[in-house]
């Protein structure tokens, strides 16, 4: 029987980082400002590895290269997608995303970033930077270089189990105490606008005005166009929460048992609660792992929150 690949994360320390990804997933993180948790990553810069099976010890792009039909014969020269966990022990910048055309042309042929983010844990009216206030392209340019952040800026509450889709041009910025799931291109375009004029090994982090100010959408889109409560119980129903042309993201909540046909090229899934397993495969909060090709009829059985991601 086809198994699924379970992935060994990579680690990122960060400025704005801190010690949750141990304190509530239990991993082994190198320090106290680890912000990222780069669950399924093809990156060069923080390759996701196999563990146990058949493929232990290969890097997600080595299979994604070599194993192709575990994909369902995807196309693409690189993995088209990356998931992490975010820890933010404080504010990250704010920033925006290209899209595919603009990266392509502009960041050597590199995919554009298309983003969402699934809350899972936050202080109570916690914030998220999401869009800003201008009216106008010129306007936008004028608050930037003037520096009139407290102006521009459009700050939302919000709550666990709120999702979030972040498409290109969009200004954004995770803010401090939010512990969210990331599902995105494989990208690492990002221009940074506003950085609280921080400090990193005595100086501050580079801005990218220009780049930034060529692919701001203006004006922003409503915060109810990009919002989506994903918080509602589905117990043993696979429910999609949001689909587009990179991805569709959908949630379980395992009560016993359920099953699904894994009827996409792959799929991800992210254990985010609770333990069970897989057509007797054990999984518990925090394991990530590859529904690989030609998998069949999914048996989850236990009580879990999982998170399904496919092309």
């Amino acid at each position: 029987m086809t198994k699924i690949i379970k992935l060994k994360p990579y680690f990122k320390e960060v400025l704005w980082g801190g010690k949750k990804l141990n304190t509530e997933f239990g991993y082994s993180i190198p320090s106290d400002k680890t912000g990222e948790c780069w669950a399924v990553s093809a990156r060069e810069s923080g390759e996701s590895i196999a563990y146990g099976g058949e493929y232990g010890g290969r890097t997600l792009s080595d299979l994604w290269a070599n194993e192709r039909e575990l994909f369902g014969n995807a196309e693409g020269d690189v993995f088209p997608l990356l998931v992490k966990i975010i820890d933010a022990q404080s504010d990250l910048s704010i920033q925006v995303h290209p899209d595919d055309q603009y990266a392509q042309e502009h960041e050597n042929g590199s995919f554009g970033k298309t983003e969402c983010w699934y809350i899972l844990d936050c202080p109570e009216n916690a914030k998220l930077v999401i869009g800003h206030n201008a009216k106008s392209r010129a306007e936008l340019a004028e608050m930037i270089n003037e520096n009139r952040w407290d102006e521009l800026i459009r700050e939302v509450t919000v709550k666990k189990g709120d999702f979030i889709q972040i498409v290109p041009g969009t200004v954004h910025a995770i803010e401090s105490g939010i512990l969210l799931l990331e599902i995105q291109q494989n990208s690492d375009i990002t221009y940074r606008v506003y950085d609280y004029d921080r400090l990193q090994d005595g100086k501050k982090r580079p801005l990218h005005i220009d780049k930034a100010l060529d692919v701001i959408a203006c004006p922003s889109k409503t915060f109810m166009e990009v919002f989506m409560d994903a918080s509602s119980e589905c117990d043993n129903v696979l429910k999609e929460i949001i689909s587009c042309n990179c991805y569709s993201v959908s949630r379980i909540t395992v009560d016993g048992k359920m099953e699904f046909e894994m009827n996409k090229p792959f799929m991800i899934a992210s254990v985010l609660q609770g333990e069970g397993d897989i057509n007797g495969e054990p999984l518990k909060k925090g394991d990530h792992f590859i529904i690989p090709s030609g998998y069949g009829l999914a048996q989850l059985t236990g009580n879990m929150e999982v998170i399904i991601t496919s092309i």
